[in-house]
């Protein structure tokens, strides 16, 4: 396999880079947004450079060399076989989003989803004037589950018009297993709910555990859902702005499509499909390399927290690069934490309370998708600021 560095630090600052360049100063360091630090592959910068050579970047069409990209990384990767006439392709998974719900809802429908999840979610239903149902995930171990029983009350009782899976879930870190996902598509069927998954991360998964694409569980699961993915996490493209929707059924697409004309989410620009082409078609062993690295810097995080935060509960962590950190046993709520850690350790992380205000409350969210040397900067200084907040007889010391 083609050595990458991923070692290797990138200056972003004045890039006019929403990570770093909305920092209260230059010594932070941001664990925060999800975009990563690390230089993009090299077939796609290769790509957008022999594109940007053309010199004239007009508008974009997207090929039938888009479509078969998609199609093959998805057939050859993941055993979903996609049909042409499935694929919506939009600027973003919450435009599109934004979109499906425009689409398949009117205001004042309920819309279930497991929390605390994507703090994006709770806006784009909000302007949507949908009304946002909880259905609460359950703490098991250093892990979540989904309470089934009370997931299908809600959907008998509350009569919920969709069902918006994350799928990896961002936070909590899961990828959800073929029996979890079948699950889900039994109850929704049974209750007539469809599925809007957005599985963007879908292809960051730690070791041990397999992305498991929602409609192939099962045929209800394919003709009963809209599938949103974007290769922009994985391979950091996100200000390419390419994402696609995924819909098998014939009557919702007609609608979906009407919702992205309307609401004008459709256009390409010149360098999002070759990225996606790029990616796709020659990106795969730069991925696989990005995932053993990701799995060593949260192996790093955890091991350092074991020994220096013990207070601190590490979750663990099958798909995403966004370490989910239960703080609950220290006297600050989230919030205060988040602040704090800012302010006194100069590193920015999410607070819980964004993706869920009860749900989160007592949690942290980290961004460990950056070089190592970067990552271990950022822990040493949340270190230094929360070792005194450990147990008293706690003697080790945070490393200076």
């Amino acid at each position: 396999m083609e050595q990458f560095d991923f070692d290797k630090v990138v200056e972003r600052r004045g890039t006019d880079c929403v990570k770093w360049d909305t920092l209260p100063d230059d010594e932070v360091l941001p664990l925060w947004v999800a975009d990563m630090d690390f230089e993009v592959a090299p077939c796609i910068r290769q790509a957008i450079a022999e594109r940007a050579a053309h010199g004239v970047y007009g508008y974009t069409l997207r090929t039938e060399a888009y479509n078969e990209a998609l199609i093959n990384w998805f057939r050859d990767r993941h055993q979903w076989t996609i049909e042409k006439a499935w694929i919506l392709p939009t600027t973003g998974v919450i435009p599109a989003l934004s979109c499906v719900l425009r689409a398949l809802t009117l205001p004042g429908d309920k819309v279930l989803m497991h929390t605390p999840v994507y703090d994006c979610f709770y806006a784009t239903l909000k302007n949507s004037g949908c009304e946002v149902l909880e259905s609460p995930l359950s703490r098991v171990g250093d892990s979540y589950a989904i309470d089934f029983d009370a997931f299908e009350r809600l959907c008998a009782e509350e009569h919920p018009a969709l069902y918006l899976l994350c799928n990896p879930h961002n936070p909590a870190g899961r990828v959800w297993t073929r029996e979890e996902l079948t699950r889900i598509s039994t109850i929704c069927h049974r209750h007539h709910v469809c599925v809007v998954a957005d599985e963007i991360h879908c292809e960051i998964v730690m070791p041990g555990h397999t992305y498991i694409p929602y409609a192939t569980v099962s045929s209800e699961a394919q003709a009963e859902s809209v599938v949103l993915n974007s290769p922009s996490k994985a391979f950091n493209i996100a200000g390419l702005h390419t994402a696609n929707i995924v819909c098998s059924d014939v009557r919702l697409r007609r609608q979906l499509q009407r919702a992205i004309q309307q609401h004008q989410v459709g256009q390409a620009n010149p360098f999002g499909p070759v990225a996606l082409q790029a990616a796709y078609n020659e990106g795969a062993d730069w991925l696989d390399a990005l995932n053993a690295y990701l799995y060593d810097n949260y192996l790093a995080l955890r091991t350092f927290f074991a020994e220096y935060l013990p207070k601190i509960e590490v979750l663990r962590l099958e798909g995403t690069y966004l370490v989910w950190a239960d703080c609950t046993a220290l006297e600050f709520t989230s919030d205060e934490l988040a602040d704090k850690l800012l302010h006194e350790a100069k590193v920015r992380v999410n607070s819980g309370t964004m993706y869920g205000k009860r749900t989160g409350q007592g949690y942290l969210r980290i961004n460990i998708a950056c070089p190592r040397k970067q990552l271990m900067d950022a822990l040493t200084r949340i270190g230094r600021v929360l070792s005194p907040y450990m147990e008293d007889d706690f003697s080790l010391g945070c490393p200076m």
